[in-house]
């Protein structure tokens, strides 16, 4: 019997238990006679512990244990790095010394036999510093850009200096040039559920109830820290309630708790205050891009230059992609790209929705805006005479590539038509209306994962791999790859995901999860299939398989999601405030296993840009590094009054390089094009180019 499952828009398989509060996150998990720990974070923003003054906290009600640098356990710390961590530097040795490198790093563990015990004690605890005054602005006058250290990224993208041809001989003699500078904002990631975790040790052995988006990386990791065999930790999340990215790494919380676990010798629970999630949690780094296009009348690229400059901390050097999407988005003979980077004293920034690419595709394509005004041509003809054959960059094919026919799409379902080309000149009433245009592209990225599929006697299946889901549906779209490999009703098909102890999975994010992991399923599942059909028993069948990218694939085609978007604001101009009206993206992403989880995707990500571009902002105090708007009051997100109207629409994009299942990514890309499309509009509507995000009410009052 054939049964037919994926591309169908089945509704989640976990809904229910998230809706009845059966969903276990990782605060909810409570261990028997557990204590509680609370951090005290440094109150400076550089210098040293000069003095702990424990002795009266030590004496309140219910206090077990009050560590710090004075008489935290010396831990082994091993050398670990996983393809998420920054490749150069250390990640920070928690309360292993009196260095105060950044403002809210942890200084103190207070571990009381309830939370209320443990706050109390720890916001009596005092502590006294010598401090120094840090550097926390990357583009101020103290800033000392270095070059990222090439041969030990894990990342063939990073570092992103690369060249062809004569980029800026070629831009000084352009007859038509765009030359500017676009700064975002650092923003933290603040999705709803706080990092926690649960630590408890049996004998040698350590269990973890964390919020994680890599359990076989933190597994490692603690293990390292510790000086334990990796099989000697397990880590559990079985539900993440959102992170995009800020899960991905092992931050010292998790060695926190399982250093109090041991040291009190009972399971110890820690669970970060909002706050505290903008101090050691990572955050989007803050960029300052140079894009400088040159072109011939007729709207032909013959030069791109993209230098782009991210900060990261002093103990580590954190990179993303900022400016690998301009060596292939848009066909030049002539492109330069540079990246650097400035340490401060700040904490290491991390990986956020659409690293790099949705930070690089902003600058870019307000930069093609610009260049098509400048040359009086509609956004979507620069950009389609600039479609290249090939990767340029690459210099080999694109195993797919859908652009233009996003385009085709995305303009027919917003109404592309309908738009008069000169800026100011739409209206609704008193109301600006703008409309604008941009495209987005994400790696297609393929990781090793292993999955374990098991036939049971009753007809049902097991499937079982150490992944994660932080809400995009995992659940049910792994759910329907196994069913439909093995023939059976989705019912049928009970998938468990979030422990160690699994088969190892990549990390969940960098939009490889379906790729990934829904090779590893189908390829168990087919094994599976294959024994079960040459036994002649009852007995159940399992079977471990794994999946990776195809070699000789990754070396003949450059891979890539590809989409182009669309966004109608209104702008007040008496008060100069912005509203998003409607958001259209178009995409092609190959095979879509679950259009409503995909469209549930799109809408998630477009909402994250719309943050982006007008509200997300993390400000620092200059004196001492503290985010002055580390709060929900103050630090602005989109909420549902925010929301306008969303489509997502998907080309029909078959793509049998990429991977076993055609799939590529969508997390990531759903985020990317939204922010430059809200500029753009912004600026048809007002004449205004505004070239900082977020774009803040007096950036426009001045149209």
């Amino acid at each position: 019997m054939t049964i037919s499952v994926i591309g169908q828009p089945l509704p989640r398989v976990d809904g229910r238990a998230k809706v009845t509060g059966s969903a276990r996150y990782a605060a909810d998990f409570n261990q028997p006679g557990q204590a509680y720990a609370v951090i005290v974070s440094a109150t400076i923003g550089l210098g040293r512990v000069t003095g702990v003054d424990s002795a009266a906290v030590e004496k309140m009600p219910g206090v077990l244990a009050v560590l710090s640098h004075l008489n935290a356990p010396r831990l082994a710390y091993r050398p670990h790095k996983s393809y998420i961590d920054p490749a150069t530097g250390e990640r920070l040795h928690v309360l292993q010394d009196d260095h105060v490198r950044f403002h809210g790093q942890p200084v103190a563990l207070v571990v009381a036999a309830t939370i209320a015990q443990a706050e109390r004690a720890a916001a009596a605890l005092r502590l006294t510093y010598k401090a120094e005054r840090p550097i926390i602005d990357s583009a101020g006058p103290e800033a000392r850009p270095i070059v990222p250290e090439a041969g030990k990224q894990p990342d063939a993208r990073l570092p992103a200096d690369k060249a062809r041809g004569s980029a800026d001989k070629a831009l000084a003699d352009a007859p038509v040039k765009v030359d500017e500078t676009y700064d975002i904002a650092r923003e933290n990631h603040n999705p709803m559920e706080p990092h926690a975790t649960i630590a408890s040790w049996n004998g040698d052995r350590l269990t973890l109830w964390s919020k994680s988006q890599f359990v076989v990386n933190e597994q490692a990791e603690i293990a390292a820290i510790f000086g334990l065999s990796p099989e000697k930790v397990t880590v559990i999340c079985p539900f993440i309630g959102g992170a995009f990215g800020t899960s991905l790494r092992t931050w010292p919380h998790v060695t926190l708790a399982a250093m109090a676990a041991r040291h009190v010798g009972r399971p110890v629970k820690l669970v970060l205050t909002r706050k505290q999630m903008f101090f050691t949690t990572g955050h989007r780094p803050r960029t300052v891009q140079r894009i400088a296009l040159g072109a011939t009348a007729d709207g032909t690229l013959i030069s791109v230059v993209h230098e782009g400059t991210g900060e990261t901390s002093r103990y580590e050097e954190f990179m993303e992609a900022l400016t690998s999407v301009t060596t292939f988005l848009y066909s030049s003979p002539n492109v330069r790209t540079r990246y650097r980077l400035v340490p401060l004293d700040t904490g290491t920034p991390n990986h956020m929705r659409g690293p790099g690419e949705a930070s690089g595709v902003f600058a870019l394509e307000c930069a093609m805006d610009e260049l098509a005004y400048k040359l009086r041509l509609d956004p979507i003809d620069l950009r389609r005479r600039n479609e290249p054959e090939i990767d340029e960059g690459e210099n080999k094919p694109f195993s797919s590539r859908s652009l233009m026919k996003c385009y085709d799409l995305g303009a027919e379902r917003f109404g592309w038509s309908r738009r008069t080309p000169e800026p100011r000149s739409m209206r609704d009433g008193r109301l600006l209306i703008g409309m604008g245009v941009a495209s987005a592209s994400y790696p297609a990225f393929h990781a090793p994962a292993t999955a374990r599929a098991r036939l049971l006697r009753d007809g049902t299946a097991e499937v079982e791999i150490a992944a994660s889901d932080m809400g995009p549906g995992t659940y049910t779209s792994m759910t329907q790859v196994a069913a439909e490999t093995l023939g059976l009703p989705v019912e049928k098909v009970r998938f468990s995901l979030g422990r160690s102890d699994y088969p190892p999975a990549p990390s969940h994010g960098g939009s490889w999860t379906m790729a990934s992991v829904g090779s590893a399923i189908r390829a168990a599942c087919i094994a599976v299939r294959e024994q079960a059909a040459k036994s002649r028993n009852d007995r159940p069948i399992e079977a471990t398989a794994s999946s990776q990218r195809d070699p000789e694939a990754a070396a003949r085609f450059s891979m890539h999601s590809f989409g182009a978007v669309f966004v109608e604001v209104a702008v007040d101009p008496d008060v100069g405030t912005i509203r998003v009206r409607r958001a259209v993206g178009a995409y092609g992403i190959g095979r879509v296993v679950n259009p409503r989880l995909a469209h549930s995707q799109c809408t998630g990500g477009m909402v994250g840009g719309i943050g982006m571009a007008l509200m997300e902002r993390t400000v620092l105090d200059a004196r001492d590094g503290r985010p002055v708007n580390a709060h929900m009051a103050d630090y602005l997100m989109p909420v549902n009054l925010d929301i306008p109207q969303i489509e997502a629409h998907f080309v029909e994009e078959a793509d049998p390089h990429v991977n076993e299942l055609g799939v590529k990514g969508l997390g990531e890309i759903a985020l990317v094009g939204i922010a430059p499309a809200i500029a753009n509009a912004v600026f048809h509507a007002t004449g205004k180019r505004v070239r900082t995000l977020p774009i803040r009410i007096e950036d426009v009052l001045t149209a």
